[in-house]
């Protein structure tokens, strides 16, 4: 079946659907990894979105049970040079096009992909809209403008009652924006006693549950969309320490009174070098998002600057002067990888090890006490 894409520029890419049929508008986006895509597919930073795959060929390995980051896709649709319908590989339980249809996800293939990241780069990102409809490309202009953008993606991505993954180390309370599981992951193979929360979960709910420090997920979206989660990691600002990823970062920076901005087309895939302030070394990153925190913005608060984007030297770091509180623009618990930046969950529970220590004997004794009558 013939499926057609038309960008808000008027440029209009017509190729073979996959998945779903029907039809479908969002903000179009390209991912430049070679492997991962259903991790992509899995990631709720997506929501609302057309994710374009730079890489040729899609759906060679497959699918499976354990790849995935969330626990449904949250894309609006998916745009491939070349779907491989026949998967091989031993971990494989069923194809692309099977999860695109099981989820009401309409699929595009055998379109330049090049050309289509090329117009994205030149023009920025535009929305797009998507159908497998025999329609003329006025009357697909005529439903693109007619369509609503999606607000507030978080609301849609986040959890919406508190679940645990228990530990016999630290407690973490893991403020769910859309978060993926690799954070989960990550803290629990360090033996944390991770606590997941809504994202409209208030600083005195936090309290009660007497974390140890603060998570920020990653999320779809405007972080400006969402300022009640900026003022609650404001109140909570000084009491735990906090570390904050990727829309967790952007949220961060407003609290502490810097601002953000969109990016032209954004950054999306596995291979973005970021290099660390302190040391001169470029990591490589897993990075998913489409705005930034502004440089200038950073004067006047009690931020400083960590990490930047070799590429155009946009913001991936932040650290606050007097607060045990960091955070990073990029993915640590990259899934696929790359690996590189797994320390910084080690670095988070140094932070939190030290603060402890910090404090006075009779403040640690009155939290322990506190949270064994929680318990009872």
């Amino acid at each position: 079946m013939q499926a057609k894409l038309l960008l808000e520029d008027g440029t209009l890419f017509t190729g073979r659907s996959f998945g779903a049929e029907g039809e479908t508008t969002g903000e179009v986006v390209f991912n430049t990894g070679i492997t991962g895509y259903q991790e992509v597919l899995s990631d709720p930073s997506y929501c609302g979105q057309i994710v374009t795959m730079t890489y040729p060929l899609i759906g060679n390995y497959g699918i499976n049970r354990d790849d995935f980051e969330s626990v449904r896709p949250y894309i609006n649709g998916f745009v491939v040079r070349r779907h491989e319908p026949v998967p091989s590989n031993w971990r494989a339980q069923y194809s692309i096009d099977e999860l695109l249809r099981e989820y009401g996800i309409i699929g595009i293939s055998d379109i330049d992909t090049r050309m289509l990241t090329r117009r994205i780069r030149h023009q920025g990102t535009m929305r797009g809209i998507l159908t497998t409809a025999a329609l003329a490309p006025e009357e697909l202009m005529e439903r693109l403008q007619a369509s609503t953008p999606v607000m507030n993606q978080v609301s849609h991505t986040s959890t919406k009652h508190v679940y645990s993954s228990p530990g016999a180390k630290e407690r973490i309370v893991l403020i769910d924006y859309g978060a993926k599981s690799g954070i989960v992951r990550e803290l629990t193979q360090r033996g944390c006693d991770v606590v997941v929360v809504p994202q409209d979960t208030t600083a005195e709910q936090i309290r009660r549950l007497h974390p140890d420090g603060i998570q920020l997920s990653n999320g779809p979206g405007d972080p400006k969309d969402v300022m009640h989660a900026a003022n609650v990691i404001g109140e909570l600002l000084g009491e735990y320490p906090i570390f904050g990823i990727c829309l967790g970062h952007q949220l961060f920076a407003l609290a502490c009174g810097a601002d953000t901005e969109k990016l032209k087309f954004g950054h999306r895939g596995g291979n973005h070098p970021v290099k660390d302030l302190s040391t001169g070394r470029c990591y490589i990153t897993s990075q998913n998002h489409g705005y930034t925190v502004k440089e200038e913005s950073i004067q006047g608060t009690e931020l400083e600057v960590t990490h930047i984007n070799n590429n155009d030297k946009t913001i991936e770091g932040l650290k606050h002067s007097k607060y045990p509180a960091f955070s990073v623009q990029y993915h640590p618990e990259a899934a696929p990888g790359p690996f590189d930046n797994s320390y910084l969950f080690d670095q988070f529970l140094t932070m939190i090890r030290e603060h402890k220590q910090s404090q006075p004997q009779t403040t640690r004794q009155a939290e322990m006490f506190a949270a064994v009558k929680g318990a009872r």
